[in-house]
Order: C-alpha cells, then structure tokens, then sequence
C-alpha cells in the first residue's frame, strides 16, 4: 500500500477515560491528517458488475480510502462508538473488536476477557517486554486500522515498532518495514545501542558467555538483526571509517579510523568479538593486522567490558593453518581465571 506522507503529532502518553463520550480521543495514539491512499489492489469492479454496468476503479479507489481514513481518524484516534477497551501501563484505549481481532495476541485476549454491558476490558501486561514501548505499542494498534502507520516510523522507534508488531501479529507488513529501518539505521552513532541491545546473554556451565536473543519478542527478527549488526562491524565499518587506504598497489593503515573501530570493538560482546576478529572477511589487513588489532582491542577491553568478569581474553597467531605454508590465522580465547587457593594452619 502506499500514502501520502503525514503531519502527526508526539505520542503524549494520555490515556482516555473508558466512559468517555465518543467525541473523546484515545490516549497515545498518533495524530495523522492526510487520508490513507489505496494501491487499488482490491477486487476490480468488473468482478462485480451491478445491474449490468462496472464501476470505474477510480471511483472504487476514491470510496475505499474515505472507508480506511474514517476507520483510523474516528476509530482509531478518536475511539468513536468503541466496544473494547484496552489498558496497557498507564493508557487507557477505546477500539473495536473487529479490527483488533486482525492481531492473534488481541484476538485471544479478548476471547479470554470478560465481557459487561457490551463493553470488553483487556489488559496487556508488558512488564515482560521493555522492548515495547508506549510509542511502539501505539504505532502496531494503529496499524491494525490503517497502513498510514508506517509514516510514523523512524529510526529512533523502529525497534520499538518491530518488538510490539511481533508481540501482536497479524501485521508482517509493519514488521518487514521496522526491520529494514533498523537495518538501515546502523551508524557510527548507533552502533553502541545495537550492541547493547545484542549483548543478551546467558553463561554456560563452563564460563562462557554466548548471546542468546532467538527466545525474544522479536523471534526470527532477532537472528537476522544480530546477522546485520555483525555484518556492519566486519565489512561496513572498517569501510566507513577508511580503516585501511589503498593507492594503486600500495595500502597502509588510517590511524584516526583504526582508533575509532578499536573504541567500538573494546565494546563488543565476546562471541561477536571473536568470530569478527578471526573471519578472513574482517578487512584491516592480512591475518597479522587483525592479531595486533585484537591484541590491542583485549587490552582495551580489561579495562571496560571485561573487567572483572572472571575471565581472560587472549590472542594467538597460528601459522601453516591451511594448504600453504605460509597460511596463518587469528585465535581469540577465552577462560575462567583461577580462584586463588587458601591454605589453612591449624
């Protein structure tokens, strides 16, 4: 579907009274003034001939879009004639039942709820969820209305955007569109937030520590986000940041650029850390300028993310790993250090 790109206002986070009038607003809804246009992928008219004669698609298109803009503007954003009302945190929304019941989350909850006086009372417990935000929440409900949605989403959102539409489903097309934003956002900048939204972990028995993100809200989005962050900092990043220059046969090391990636490498975490430093594909130089730069990055690292983990990184440089003699790799390891034993006199 396509649109015409809107004005809309912040997400305040004000919740309407349940028992309000139908002049009333949802609370943490967002405010958009253009009318949803329509691709006119709809039946055509000529499936649908009436007394004889075929409706023009212009005519079709024109009425699908008043139907779609009242749905969202009087529906969505005003709550008008609503028969559910949903509580999440502190907002408090008028909606209805047919449209939500587009979200298998909702559509059970609201076939688990009571129901009195016509009206049903549903409440989403996101505690479990940080990921949703209230503005994430709002944008995936108001998708559930109208595709005019995907104009509110913006880098710093995105996310937000993806966790809620994966916790409602029913809305793949929001998710994909959230997704690609993400991806897209990968910056210098944002990398920090990335790799902290990355370093969800769990410890093995053996002390390691390996990322674990596949049982989140994001489901097969979160493989696929890792993979995307991985590749920025393997490829895109040394590439951004000139991290090696060439001219012509010749090549030597940007300093400046080099500086800067061991800052964002000093942060990553560990798994990441060693598959990016030992694939050939991480392009700073041959086998020996990824060992320096590993060896440099560790020392960084005991002063920031590794301290006082209990455990100790290190690097080694193995020649005649492949056909060649002359072939070489990069080994990062990790281990436990020893607990210092104490003897007792008696």
């Amino acid at each position: 579907m396509s649109f015409i790109p809107s004005s809309s206002g912040s997400v305040n986070g004000r919740g309407a009274h349940p028992n309000g009038s139908a002049a009333n607003t949802n609370g943490d809804v967002p405010k958009s003034t253009e009318a949803y246009r329509s691709n006119g992928s709809s039946p055509s008219s000529s499936t649908y001939p009436i007394n004889g004669f075929s409706h023009p698609a212009p005519y079709q298109s024109s009425h699908n879009e008043q139907i779609v803009n009242h749905l969202y503007h009087s529906g969505f954003q005003t709550g008008n004639y609503a028969d559910t009302t949903l509580h999440v945190r502190q907002n408090v929304y008028r909606l209805h039942a047919i449209v939500l019941s587009r979200s298998p989350y909702l559509a059970h909850s609201m076939s688990t709820s009571p129901q009195t006086t016509g009206q049903r009372m549903i409440y989403v417990n996101l505690d479990q969820e940080p990921e949703v935000t209230q503005e994430g929440f709002a944008i995936a409900l108001g998708f559930l209305y109208s595709s005019i949605s995907l104009n509110l989403v913006r880098p710093e959102n995105a996310r937000a955007v993806l966790a809620a539409g994966c916790l409602l489903g029913g809305m793949e097309e929001l998710c994909s569109f959230a997704y690609d934003v993400c991806r897209q956002s990968l910056s210098v900048e944002t990398i920090g937030s990335w790799l902290e939204f990355i370093d969800s972990t769990t410890t093995s028995t053996d002390g390691s520590v390996t990322p674990d993100i596949s049982s989140t809200v994001f489901g097969h989005y979160a493989q696929r986000l890792r993979d995307d962050v991985f590749h920025f900092l393997v490829v895109t990043l040394p590439e951004v940041l000139e991290v090696v220059q060439r001219a012509g046969q010749e090549s030597h090391v940007n300093p400046a650029g080099r500086d800067v990636l061991l800052q964002v490498y000093s942060e990553v975490p560990f798994e990441m850390f060693k598959m990016a430093v030992e694939t050939q594909t991480f392009e700073i130089g041959p086998a020996q300028a990824r060992f320096k730069f590993a060896k440099d990055a560790i020392e960084l690292r005991k002063r920031g993310i590794a301290r006082g983990v209990g455990a100790e990184e290190t690097v080694v440089l193995a020649f005649g790993g492949g056909n060649n003699l002359g072939d070489h790799s990069v080994h990062v390891t990790r281990k436990m250090r020893k607990r210092p034993l104490w003897k007792v006199n008696t």
